[in-house]
C-alpha cells in the first residue's frame, strides 16, 4: 500500500463485507509523543479468538475469493516498521477495533495520501454504511459523517458529480484548516 487512505479502503471494505453497520475511522496526529495514530473500529460480526490470532497471517483469509489475505498484515508492517505497534480487537457479534500507531517523524511513515477520494468512494459504494471519519491534528478535529451529509444531500451514492466533488474539496479544506499532513 502507498498510503494510509489505501489502508482505509481495504479496511473499511472488510468491515463492511463483515455487515457493519457503522465503521469510525480516527486519525490522530500527535507530534508531542511523534505518533501517528489510526484506529478503526466497526459493529460487524467481530472474530473468534481462532480467527483473530490467524488474521494478520498473509496466507489465511476468510474469504473464498483468494487465499490470501494482505490488508491487516500490511498495515502491521507499516506501522512496526517505523518503530509503532499495532493491536487487534475483536469479539464476535460485536465488532472489531484495530490500531496501529506510526512514529510520525520516521521516514518510512506512509503519507495520508487521497483521502478526499477514498471516504468519497467509500460512502458511495457502500450507502448501507454509516461512516465517520475524524482527523485530529495540532490545529482541531475534522469529523466526515455520511449520516450528517445525507441529512443534507441524501446518498453520496445518489449524488451527482458536482455534489461529490464539492465534498472532496470540503474534505481537503477542513483538514488543511487543522493543519492535517494530508501530503500535496
Amino acid at each position: 500500500m502507498k498510503n494510509i487512505a489505501l489502508h482505509i479502503l481495504d479496511l473499511v471494505e472488510n468491515s463492511a463485507r463483515a455487515e457493519a453497520r457503522e465503521v469510525v475511522v480516527c486519525i490522530t496526529e500527535a507530534p508531542e509523543k511523534d505518533q501517528y495514530i489510526l484506529v478503526i473500529e466497526d459493529d460487524g460480526e467481530g472474530m473468534n479468538e481462532e480467527v483473530k490470532n490467524k488474521a494478520t497471517d498473509p496466507f489465511y483469509t476468510s474469504r473464498t475469493t483468494r487465499k490470501i489475505g494482505m490488508g491487516l498484515p500490511l498495515i502491521q508492517q507499516n506501522a512496526e516498521r517505523t518503530g509503532g505497534s499495532f493491536s487487534l480487537q475483536s469479539v464476535p457479534g460485536s465488532g472489531t477495533r484495530l490500531e496501529a500507531i506510526f512514529v510520525l517523524s520516521h521516514p518510512d511513515r506512509l503519507p495520508l495520501g487521497e483521502i478526499d477520494d477514498v471516504l468519497v468512494l467509500l460512502a458511495a459504494c457502500n450507502p448501507q454504511l454509516r461512516l465517520v471519519y475524524e482527523h485530529r491534528a495540532p490545529g482541531g478535529l475534522y469529523r466526515f459523517d455520511t449520516s450528517e451529509i445525507e441529512k443534507i444531500a441524501g446518498k453520496i451514492c445518489n449524488c451527482n458529480q458536482k455534489i461529490r466533488k464539492f465534498l472532496r474539496e470540503m474534505i481537503l479544506e477542513n483538514l488543511r484548516g487543522i493543519g492535517a499532513e494530508i501530503g500535496e
